[in-house]
């Protein structure tokens, strides 16, 4: 029986069964285990990409770091899906704040995963399961590198001089500042492809200057213009009460801070507001319109008279340049308050000055229009107002250009900040800069100002993102070829019988106290001699100016590079420009200076030949400041 038993065959598939029970159901669990365990990883991988994502736009929107803390949290528990948030913990390191808004955002998440079948598998097998732990612990991290978006404003120098040759390159300066502008903005173009799922990763805007700087005539009527006629330099230059002595019935009274046209000679105009662009419109001059024939007689008798009929047309228009605001509004980025009219825009309206002759035969710069009087001084001849309001007479030509009282006007509009990833903003950039052409004086603190209002968030110019805003550069380029200038009639060659001191440009007259002060606008707050009248002492006044400027720029965080064009260290007037727009410039934040080992300035002394790879080194500057994951 032993022997038939031991030769029995039946039943083995049980007894294998039975044997491999214990493996089989260990490898289905470490099975069920293994995917769940995949399954909740990824789920845990997922929300933490999800939530750097996320996290990153609300850091760089400004958020302080309990919200950024909390909302990452909520963020990354609310994607977790089947995972449980209480088996996980996360951890978020925010960027270095020197970065300056760059850097990585770090998200680091640990999970512990608890098997379904493992521990009962061990038990199975004789194992103890609370003499271990059976938990699996896993590691997730996502890193969010935060590369700056820019916002730049090319302040480039159009003064009279861009048109020389550059030194070692045979082509005008302004036309070699042209190609290299525009190769800067290429190369930061190429480089913001880079730069995912952000809007606007790019932005440029040009601000052309000279002896003034042209905000664009179609902002006339802008809320940050002083269309009221309030600010205390609007209506300095003129003598409204010439009007009333003239015509009583034809004057313009001060009523609650505000000049009107009073008397019945004024027709329909009056009650209406007397301003610097009223003034624009009310000069007219006079043109033939027609002919009126008048016969008398008849046949072969009959005799006929042609007898011109004329009729008044515009003389100027606003050509869209502003003077500088008062100290400190010159030198600041304050916004535009009509409750604070110091702080509003003032179209630039060049007083036609006196048609007489000083004793050397030389005119007035300034003498565009006829005075209208024969007596007074030459000071009052110039603010003599009624003038303005007798048309001149037939065969004159529109002023146009920088003419009559558009003088010292002589850049192109700015250009606001423009989108240059796509072909229209590319297109309207290119376009503004190919159309820059060298005319006039030189006022860097002017282009400076507007290159700092232009990337600013607010008024005037309120294309740029908020300065709260994490992870964006605003940069002002700032390029030219000589010292600031502001210059004496008789320097140019003309009479000063009038007693300006200068001539007209946007710090007005220096021969003008402000608002009936003891300095005039371009001295104050300098430390200069107030009493010195000289090109020299109003290029001193304008660094001093500058500098001022530059400081409360950067300390805005604003980040200033300068470059000095064709500029020679041996002479001693553009080797203080130099050094003046060096110290403005602001640190790097990637290089040193192998000299000193400090943090390099960004200043580039540039000559005509190296001027584009000087701008080359410029774009590799702005490159490094760039959400990429």
């Amino acid at each position: 029986m032993l022997r038939k038993f031991l030769a029995d065959r039946r039943g083995n598939y049980a007894m294998i069964t039975g044997l491999m029970m214990a493996p089989l159901m260990g490898a289905i669990a470490v099975g069920v285990d293994y995917t769940e365990m995949n399954r909740q990883y990824q789920y845990t991988q997922n929300a933490l990409d999800a939530a750097g994502i996320a996290t990153a736009h609300r850091y760089l929107e400004g958020a302080d770091t309990t919200t950024l803390m909390s909302y990452a949290n909520s963020f990354f528990d609310a994607n977790l899906g089947p995972v449980n948030p209480n088996d996980t913990v996360l951890t978020v390191t925010l960027p270095d704040p020197s970065a300056g808004g760059g850097g990585t955002l770090t998200m680091s998440a640990k999970l512990t995963y608890h098997p379904y079948f493992y521990p009962t598998f061990l038990a199975l097998l004789g194992q103890n399961p609370n003499s271990f732990s059976a938990d699996f612990k896993f590691n997730a991290q996502t890193d969010v590198r935060l590369k700056d978006t820019l916002e730049v404003a090319l302040v480039l120098d159009n003064s009279g001089s861009m048109s020389d040759i550059g030194k070692g390159s045979g082509q005008e300066k302004i036309d070699l500042l042209k190609s290299a502008s525009k190769e800067l903005i290429q190369t930061l173009v190429t480089s913001a492809a880079q730069v995912k799922q952000v809007d606007k990763p790019v932005q440029f805007g040009l601000v052309p200057f000279a002896a003034s700087v042209n905000v664009g005539p179609q902002n006339a009527t802008a809320t940050w213009m002083d269309t009221d006629g309030i600010s205390p330099i609007h209506h300095e230059n003129f003598d409204w009460s010439t009007m009333k002595a003239a015509d009583a019935n034809k004057r313009v009274d001060l009523i609650g801070g505000i000049y009107y046209k009073k008397g019945s000679d004024w027709g329909t105009q009056e009650n209406q507001k007397v301003t610097r662009f009223t003034l624009y419109n009310d000069l007219q001059r006079t043109i033939q319109t027609g002919t009126v024939q008048t016969c008398t007689g008849s046949g072969r008798n009959k005799s006929c008279t042609n007898t011109p009929v004329y009729g008044t047309t515009s003389y100027a228009s606003w050509g869209g340049c502003v003077e500088q605001r008062p100290s400190p509004y010159d030198v600041t980025d304050a916004a535009p308050d009509s409750s604070n009219p110091a702080t509003l825009f003032v179209p630039m309206f060049a007083p036609d000055e006196t048609d007489n002759k000083d004793s050397s035969r030389r005119y007035a710069m300034g003498n565009w229009w006829n005075d209208k009087t024969t007596t007074g001084t030459d000071a009052q001849r110039q603010a003599y107002m009624p003038k303005y309001y007798t048309p001149a007479p037939n065969g004159t030509a529109a002023a146009t250009g920088d003419g009559g009282p558009n003088a010292s006007c002589t850049t192109q509009p700015i250009t606001p900040l423009t989108d240059v990833t796509n072909t229209a903003g590319m297109n309207t950039i290119t376009a503004a800069i190919d159309a820059m052409q060298p005319d006039g004086g030189t006022n860097v603190v002017s282009g400076m100002a507007w290159g700092w209002r232009v990337v600013s968030s607010g008024s005037p110019f309120t294309e740029g993102r908020p300065e709260s805003q994490r992870g964006n550069d605003k940069v002002v380029i700032v390029l030219t070829d000589g010292a600031n200038t502001y210059y004496t009639p008789q320097s140019l060659g003309y009479n000063d019988l009038a007693g300006n001191k200068s001539i007209y440009a946007d710090y007005g007259y220096t021969g003008k106290n402000y608002n009936g002060g003891s300095t005039t606008r371009l001295f104050m707050n300098t430390d200069v001699s107030k009493t010195d009248f000289s090109n020299t002492n109003y290029t001193k006044a304008m660094a001093e100016q500058m500098a001022t400027l530059c400081t409360n720029a950067k300390a805005a965080n604003v980040i200033m590079m300068t470059v000095s064009l064709d500029l020679d260290p041996t002479n001693s007037a553009e080797a203080a420009q130099m050094a003046a727009l060096k110290t403005c410039a602001s640190n790097s934040r990637f290089r040193t200076d192998p000299t000193t080992g400090q943090p390099a300035k960004l200043y580039w002394n540039a000559t005509g030949g190296s001027l584009s790879d000087d701008f080359k080194a410029i774009a590799d500057e702005l490159s490094n400041l760039r959400i990429v994951g």
